[in-house]
């Protein structure tokens, strides 16, 4: 393809002329002068090579901060452009700068409609979400549900990566170090990227990540439903899966492991989508992409359970510096970890392949099968976590009434690593009401809660935890000292804040101390922290699956909340107090202020500022200020599910508690 071109036309105008995409006219009002350069690097400053001739891509700064003129292309032609503004604004005053692009050859005066398409545009916006918020009363609820998503639709962004051609180097360009063809991604020379992809955060974390985009999908479900399924089959396609089946992570290491939510993600947008748009729901979508995620499945299976007793490892899988040791790299004890939330994960895997089965089979019986063997996996996985290898050792301790890692030696010994964190909390996702195949495998069956016991309205259980395990994991996730914050609930227990957790080892000391906010460490470069803060979507996923213990246990089973305080709440109100706790973070308090503001006086105070929402990246464990990505981090952006699904139970809350007309009374 022939390299695009952008060339002044006069007064301002741009022709922007590209093979595929065609001819653009781009407007500049009024500006003192159009820059023009090349997308192209500065060899000599980056590289010091003698003699490197253009209009290099950091024209611009050299212009504008150097005074250079000579760096941009005097002829007004090249790949990037830019208008010069000179302004003299006095205090409080204001400048407008006009700019439009249209397709096409200009065949009206740009500015002559500019505010009245401007004001259409924001009317068809606020049209928009008039019907998607018509629910939710509150007004600040509004404005940060809108302001969630508008940032979620902002965090898309063009992707372009082709593995290979960056391990061997572009020809154009002096040739990489040797070393890269067999360092990092070497593995992944199959994968091209060429797409619109969410994005974490554009200004952070501008390239994916495979969890995140889960996450990111199920709230863009809610606004775009065709592009949150696109995203899924994405990361599916032969151009990014790895042939094993692996699912990439993120750019820095595409092998990487990363939780495996695609499953749970791609039932929730099927489900979201059938919801909103009625009917029986995109089963193309949901068939295509449980194929790929059979691949994903089997190499799960193949490559992160290494011993093939059903308990799974797979390094930090996400939650970078949360446990003692650091889990993708050698462990300084040798050995390997038992990792209590891998397990997990892969449990709540096989639920969300069955709910697919099950879903698949209505229209397609041959699914039977298909669910009948993800449930099998899941029995086998739960009589794991119970006892390892039938070696009387399994993930839950008895002793502490929680769920650990344990430390695997070379020697044989199993060593429970005894650190209170979201690790344990995360067996808790892996539950779900079911009614088929009960009766297939009764050798299996009683490792998992409650599976012959029928609940409220007959339901039957299928979970990791028993009514024991759960309400003793809930006491500790609901205990104000350990993991339940004001604003949602901790990744560590806050315990460690005056006794750090502390794992000796051939003399050396491996410490674990609470870290309420940015991290004290430099393991995973120290720029995220799971010892401490509130993260989002783990929150989310407990919401999620409080609620479906109630569908089981019913009113019969309250649970104390907070621990201590006396109040006693069923499983499904205990999932509503963590989603108010979590909005906390984002809603003026009686004091006006906003927690995710933290001490930032202009944002808290400053009307320009105030009602404008950074979704940070996580949140200080004590007091809610917004930690590590600023702007737009996609996963905070559930913070949107959850004022929808809080508003949908108030209604329906209210609605209940109408008075009955007299005339359904007496007939």
């Amino acid at each position: 393809m022939k390299t695009p071109s952008l060339k002044a036309q006069g007064g301002g105008r741009v022709r922007a002329q590209h093979d595929e995409l065609g001819v653009y006219t781009i407007e500049f009002e009024a500006a003192d002068r159009l820059l023009f350069c090349d997308n192209e690097t500065n060899f000599a400053r980056l590289f010091g090579v003698a003699g490197a001739q253009g209009f290099f891509k950091d024209a611009f700064h050299d212009y504008v901060v150097h005074g250079r003129s000579e760096a941009v292309n005097p002829a007004g032609k090249g790949t990037k452009v830019g208008g010069v503004y000179l302004r003299a604004i006095p205090a409080r005053g204001s400048s407008s700068i006009r700019v439009r692009l249209r397709a096409g050859e200009p065949r009206t005066p740009p500015f002559s409609n500019f505010e009245g398409i401007l004001a259409q545009r924001l009317a068809e916006a606020d049209a928009f979400y008039a019907v998607l918020q018509k629910g939710i009363a509150d007004e600040d609820m509004r404005r940060i549900q809108r302001q969630a998503f508008a940032g979620m639709l902002w965090s898309k962004q063009f992707y372009d990566f082709n593995v290979r051609r960056w391990l061997d180097g572009d020809p154009l360009q002096p040739p990489p170090p040797e070393g890269r063809k067999h360092g990092r991604n070497s593995g992944w020379a199959h994968l091209i990227a060429a797409d619109i992809i969410s994005m974490p955060d554009k200004w952070e974390y501008p390239w994916f990540a495979a969890w995140d985009l889960g996450f990111h999908c199920v709230t863009l479900s809610l606004i775009d439903p065709d592009f949150a399924k696109a995203q899924l089959l994405l990361l599916c396609e032969v151009r990014l899966m790895h042939p094993n089946g692996e699912v990439p992570a993120y750019e820095w290491a595409f092998g990487d492991v990363n939780p495996p939510v695609h499953a749970w993600a791609a039932m929730r947008v099927f489900e979201n989508d059938r919801n909103q748009s009625g009917g029986s729901g995109d089963f193309e979508f949901l068939e295509r992409v449980f194929h790929k995620l059979l691949l994903n499945f089997t190499w799960w299976v193949n490559r992160k359970d290494p011993e093939g007793m059903n308990i799974f490892e797979g390094g930090f899988l996400g939650l970078d510096n949360i446990g003692v040791f650091d889990r993708s790299r050698p462990l300084p004890t040798g050995g390997n970890i038992e990792q209590s939330d891998g397990t997990a994960w892969m449990a709540m895997f096989c639920l969300n392949m069955l709910r697919m089965s099950f879903e698949l089979s209505q229209r397609d019986p041959a699914y039977e099968d298909m669910a009948l063997k993800f449930l099998d996996h899941f029995l086998l996985i739960a009589g794991a976590m119970t006892d390892m290898g039938k070696e009387g050792i399994g993930l839950w301790d008895d002793q502490d009434n929680f769920f650990y890692d344990v430390l695997s030696m070379a020697s044989g010994d199993k060593i429970p690593l005894r650190l209170r964190s979201m690790v344990g909390l995360i067996p808790l996702f892996a539950v779900g009401c079911v009614e088929l195949y009960r009766e297939r495998r009764p050798d299996l069956v009683n490792q998992v809660s409650r599976w012959n016991e029928p609940g409220a309205q007959g339901r039957r259980l299928i979970a990791l935890t028993r009514a024991f395990r759960m309400t003793k994991l809930l006491r500790r996730m609901l205990d104000e000292s350990e993991f339940l914050s004001p604003y949602g609930v901790r990744a560590l227990s806050a315990v460690y804040r005056d006794h750090p957790y502390d794992f000796q080892y051939d003399g050396a000391h491996y410490r674990v101390r609470y870290e309420p906010g940015e991290s004290e460490t430099g393991m995973f470069g120290g720029n995220s922290n799971w010892r401490g803060p509130v993260w989002m979507p783990v929150n989310y996923l407990l919401i999620e699956n409080l609620p479906r213990f109630y569908l089981f246990y019913g009113d019969g089973l309250k649970i104390e909340c907070p621990t201590g305080s006396g109040v006693m709440l069923t499983l499904d109100e205990v999932a509503d107090e963590l989603c108010r706790r979590l909005l906390k973070l984002f809603l003026r308090g009686p004091d006006g202020r906003r927690p995710v503001f933290g001490g930032y006086e202009k944002f808290q105070t400053d009307p320009y500022f105030k009602d404008y929402i950074l979704f940070h990246e996580y949140f200080h464990g004590d007091n809610g200020r917004g930690c590590g990505a600023s702007h737009q981090t996609g996963w905070t952006g559930l913070i949107a599910n959850l004022i929808s699904q809080l508003a949908q139970e108030t209604n329906a809350d209210a609605a209940s508690a109408e008075p009955v007309p007299a005339e359904l009374v007496h007939g």
